[in-house]
């Protein structure tokens, strides 16, 4: 574990064998800490590397170090109900199938697929289901390439965790680009497509550059932006310096840009420690210098990085990297949300206070930002009429697009966590967008 050039994986199995005793880092945790590990992960996938066990977590702060927190089960990530009872099915020596039943039964309540996901996103062309792919927005399609369905390491927030645990009927893939090519083609609406997943960084560049190639010989002349959507740099930056197609994949992200393609990374960072190495700074800049756009995002989530100061540094450090403050999110209402979940006015206030610290350079981004089923809706504030206070909200992208930059105002609620928590302000019976929402429903 002391050489981190190659991607060496800690998984559930890793602790279900022992095999973690080899691993002198997790010798911090204790005997408790170690169950609660091989428990939670029977529900929650659980996915690391030696990168982020050897230079991401400071194991002095363990288990409060946010990296840690970020990337290892942990007790509480499950309701007291949920653990108990699956601490109760692994104890009485039920075999692996009464486990997995067990865990599914308990998935099924997580609510896996947030905003209308597997309902309302999935395209169709010649009456077939594209189900690799999502187009809620008008602008924006979202791929989900076969080979891409998983990660370098698993973030235990993750609004995807359903892709991990073998939960087939609730998987996004797609084997074949042709149909892509072909929506693309007809949908010329469409100005951008996102690789997401999973990881789309995980394939190695042979298998990336067959989608890239097959994409630009098509010349779809309304495709402008070519999206990637990533934690790789956050968790195996090696992937663009020392992994054996490190330049290759690089090669291709330029045959992308000079395509006359607008190439953006779209770059989770959760905190400021994953901006910290040198093998991170040194990935961004060979990333920039192919011609790429590297922007960031994060949700806003108790335990990691609930805190102005966390973001204002974050931010910082971004920009001074070259690279660019997109989003900050709420968390969503899916898996250990419970664990993470920040209220909307307190998200409100965090972002406010982080941008007061820092220079209008950084005040591109935008949030705090909720990805619910009528669309991308942000926090604007607290105000106060007529003596009442209320929470002014709009949309940034709508699954009809004239809701775009549209205001509407809820009830104060210092406990909502999510949309579904909010009730209308001024004594209305609806928000102006529920009458066509419930045609989604």
């Amino acid at each position: 574990m002391n050489n981190p050039i190659m991607a060496k994986s800690i998984t559930y199995q890793s602790f279900a064998q022992h095999n973690y005793k080899q691993i002198p880092q997790l010798n911090y945790l204790n005997d408790e800490q170690i169950r609660d590990i091989e428990i939670v992960s029977h529900v929650l996938p659980f996915k690391t590397n030696n990168y982020v066990v050897n230079e991401l977590i400071n194991w002095e702060n363990v288990p409060d170090d946010p990296i840690y927190t970020l990337t290892f089960p942990k007790k509480e990530m499950l309701t007291d109900e949920h653990y108990n009872l699956m601490k109760k099915v692994i104890e009485s020596g039920a075999s692996k199938d009464e486990i997995k039943k067990a865990a599914h039964a308990i998935r099924l309540q997580l609510n896996p697929h947030p905003a209308g996901q597997l309902e309302h996103n999935i395209p169709m062309i010649e009456d077939y289901k594209l189900t690799g792919m999502q187009h809620k927005y008008r602008e924006t399609v979202l791929f989900f390439p076969s080979q891409g369905q998983t990660c370098h390491a698993y973030c235990s927030f993750c609004f995807r965790w359903p892709q991990f645990v073998g939960m087939d009927e609730w998987k996004f893939a797609m084997r074949e680009t042709e149909l892509l090519i072909k929506y693309l083609q007809e949908h010329k609406e469409v100005t951008d497509l996102l690789f997401t997943g999973g990881d789309p960084m995980i394939m190695k560049n042979k298998i990336f550059s067959t989608y890239i190639d097959a994409i630009l010989d098509a010349d779809i002349p309304n495709l402008q932006t070519i999206r990637i959507g990533t934690k790789v740099l956050g968790y195996w930056p090696y992937k663009f310096i020392t992994d054996d197609d490190a330049d290759d994949t690089l090669r291709t992200f330029e045959k992308i840009v000079k395509s006359g393609k607008n190439l953006a990374i779209m770059a989770h960072f959760n905190h400021p420690v994953e901006l910290s190495t040198k093998a991170v700074k040194k990935a961004i800049k060979r990333v920039l210098q192919t011609g790429a756009q590297i922007r960031t995002q994060s949700p806003v989530m108790k335990n990691i990085n609930a805190d102005p100061k966390i973001w204002a540094a974050m931010w910082r450090k971004q920009v001074n990297l070259n690279c660019i403050p997109y989003y900050m999110f709420v968390a969503r209402d899916t898996g250990a949300q419970h664990y993470f979940k920040v209220p909307l006015v307190e998200a409100w206030e965090i972002f406010r206070k982080a941008y007061q610290q820092v220079s209008g350079i950084c005040r591109t981004v935008r949030g705090p930002s909720m990805s619910a089923t009528p669309g991308k809706i942000q926090i604007l504030g607290v105000s106060e009429t007529g003596g009442k206070k209320i929470i002014t909200l709009r949309f940034l992208q709508g699954r009809n697009p004239d809701w775009a930059a549209q205001p509407f105002f809820a009830e104060f609620d210092e406990n909502a966590a999510w949309l579904t928590d909010l009730k209308p302000a001024f004594g209305d019976d609806k928000f102006f967008f529920e009458e066509e929402i419930n045609l989604f429903q």
